[in-house]
């Protein structure tokens, strides 16, 4: 529970006749993640082969189907899978196949399309214009007169002068603008122009059609446009029954596409010999015992298996695989949003599920809250399928539970005053607020002093003891950290003893030292080991001051910052109490003050759920990643990615 699962570094040679054999039992099993491994003398002598030629073929398939996909505008139905069942090429003849006979159809759909786009265009053209007569013979081409219709925005229209040789006849108002249709002599052109272009005008062209009108257009237009629809359906009733012929296949067709692609660039990763190759990868360690029989089999034993357990090899970034108990995944989508511990590292969901449960139950104290998040969280529960938003509903339901216990324990049922006496202690706005700030910083004290532990777990885990033991937050830091505390709770009785200047050598001062020279003892360590260290020695120096600031600062701030547990606290008592109070005002209006008093205590209620909900979520996460991970946390570990044939769903 306290370290990912244990991962073993696979090392098979096999065959290169059982390379496609064993890529798809590892894909169909999906749990050896595949590494790349360089030719060279303890590998093999050829380098991977190069599949880029194989992978441009099958790009172009893929954009085949996807181009069929699109343009045919089709739901093609689900089908069963059997990847076995249908080779590249039998895949590139289908949708050839498929092609050929739909190729008409969506030819003749798409012009029909264009032609219905068209007379769209011309309908809109028209709008207020059917009911006339207005001739389309080009009557710009008269020797007398110009005739020009468009738009004006109509605020413009109302009041535009146009002179008395001009005929404006305002038509129909659209989006805003106002139609018209104006004519003028082809000497005062200009002068409309002029005006028409200082309002806002757009002109919009009519279409030129022979011995037709605007009237005349619009019902031929009508009468097309029916026809096209009617056979528009048609062709799509003739293409969906062409893809239900097809559905038996389809979806073997984007399988095998996929699953070849994977193949291919799988088969990048091995060096090998003539005959043979060397794959390698990542398994956990559980389910190699059932893989390496099985590899055995599909080679008929022409293979040497090569199994090293991850706690053998010091260097080299193992990939991180966490497998957590049902009840504990919520709070480990916690972790992941930070990010994956390292291999080495220890996995810290259960401290966070203790912590961060404590103290959203702390700041959102209340039994009627409560009940009202875990009934959301069973509602999840019950209703979805989908393992993410079950974890939401679960983590709901933890949160709804805490928060009734604390609430029981301050006596907050929906706020109601009634059932203050209930409480188990008291009101956090009750008795001493200095003695529960005290009690949150408390609380803050413990979950960094287990972060100031964990780190130096991970240390000496990982085989760093110098950082584990001269780190800010190593055993000097626990040193500084606890000793400082103890001087500021019991200096009084140090003192008596006369202990008060050692302690505050053991306890301050020789952990500054420690800090202080971690960074140049590094820097010396790396160097005498024959690696080439950055910067230098006094830069080490200044690195390592700047870091005693930073630790300073960084055990006061995260210290006192636990403070908030106990404000937020106060602050959703303080919301309801708040409503309660205006409610008590409120019913003292005549008539409708007990409807209006009652209304007031739902809605500060809801507020109180929505509002302090959100902000108690955030803030205790916020304690977790900066005051609880910042100790201990590097949340830079590779996720364990394994080798699959078809991809899960969301994962490309």
């Amino acid at each position: 529970m306290f370290k990912p699962v244990a991962m073993t570094r696979l090392r098979l040679l096999i065959l290169e006749r059982d390379e496609r054999v064993v890529l798809r039992h590892l894909g169909q099993g999906g749990v050896v993640q595949l590494t790349r491994t360089l030719a060279g003398p303890d590998t093999a002598p050829l380098s991977p082969p190069n599949r880029s030629a194989e992978l441009a073929r099958l790009e172009q398939v893929s954009a085949r189907f996807e181009s069929l996909r699109r343009t045919a505008d089709l739901a093609f139905p689900e089908a069963s899978l059997n990847l076995s069942a249908i080779s590249l090429e039998q895949v590139e003849k289908n949708i050839g196949l498929f092609e050929e006979q739909a190729g008409g159809l969506i030819r003749r759909r798409q012009q029909l399309m264009q032609r219905s786009d068209e007379m769209t265009a011309v309908d809109e053209q028209l709008t207020g214009l059917s009911g006339l007569e207005l001739p389309l013979d080009r009557p710009d081409e008269s020797a007398f007169l110009h005739f020009v219709t468009g738009t004006l925005p109509a605020e413009n229209a109302a009041g535009l002068a146009f002179g008395e040789n001009a005929v404006v006849v305002p038509l129909s108002e659209r989006a805003g603008r106002q139609v018209l249709m104006t004519m003028t002599t082809r000497r005062n052109r200009p002068a409309l122009d002029r005006t028409l272009r200082e309002a806002g005008f757009e002109p919009e062209l009519l279409p030129v059609v022979p011995g037709a009108t605007t009237a005349a257009l619009a019902g031929q237009n009508r009468v097309e446009h029916e026809r096209i629809t009617a056979e528009l359906k048609e062709l799509n009733a003739k293409l969906q029954t062409l893809a239900e012929k097809f559905s038996s296949t389809w979806a073997q067709l984007e399988a095998v596409t996929g699953g070849e692609r994977r193949l291919l660039e799988a088969e990048q990763n091995f060096p090998r010999t003539e005959c043979s190759l060397l794959l390698t990868g990542w398994i956990p360690s559980d389910d190699f015992t059932e893989l390496e029989p099985r590899i055995r089999e599909l080679t008929h034993d022409c293979c040497i298996v090569e199994a090293t357990p991850a706690e053998e090899i010091e260097a080299g970034e193992i990939p991180v695989l966490l497998r957590q108990p049902r009840w504990l995944r919520p709070f480990g989508m916690l972790i992941t949003a930070y990010g994956l511990p390292r291999y080495r590292e220890l996995e810290p969901t259960l401290f966070v599920a203790i912590s961060y449960l404590l103290m959203f139950g702390m700041m959102f104290g209340d039994v009627g809250h409560g009940l009202t998040f875990a009934v959301g969280g069973l509602v999840i529960l019950w209703r979805c399928r989908q393992p993410q938003l079950r974890d939401v509903g679960l983590l709901l339901l933890f949160c709804g539970l805490s928060s009734m216990v604390f609430g029981a324990c301050y006596g907050s049922y929906f706020g109601l005053p009634a059932l203050k006496p209930l409480a188990l202690w008291h009101d956090p706005l009750e008795g001493n607020p200095i003695g529960f700030m005290s009690t949150a910083i408390g609380i803050g004290i413990v979950l960094m002093s287990l972060g100031l532990v964990l780190n130096v777990i991970n240390h000496f885990r990982r085989g760093h003891a110098l950082a584990g033991c001269l780190d800010k937050f190593g055993v000097a830091g626990i040193l500084f950290y606890w000793g400082t505390l103890a001087l500021l709770i019991k200096y009084a009785v140090i003192k008596s003893l006369g202990l008060a200047a050692v302690a505050v050598i053991l306890f301050v001062l020789v952990p500054l030292l420690a800090w202080t020279f971690k960074e140049p003892l590094e820097f010396v360590r790396s160097r005498r080991a024959g690696h080439a260290p950055a910067g230098s020695l006094s830069g080490s120096f200044m690195e390592s001051l700047v870091e005693v600031f930073e630790g300073l600062m960084s055990y006061l701030s995260n210290t006192i910052s636990f403070v908030r547990l106990a404000a937020y606290a106060m602050s959703h008592s303080a919301l309801l109490l708040a409503a309660f109070m205006m409610a008590e005002q409120i019913r003292h209006v005549p008539a409708a003050g007990g409807a209006l008093s009652v209304l007031v205590i739902i809605l500060g209620n809801l507020v109180a759920i929505v509002l302090e909900g959100i902000i108690a979520a955030v803030q205790a996460l916020r304690l977790e990643y900066y005051e609880f991970f910042s100790k201990f946390y590097s949340g830079n570990g590779q996720p364990f990615q394994p080798f699959r044939l078809v991809a899960r769903p969301g994962t490309g």
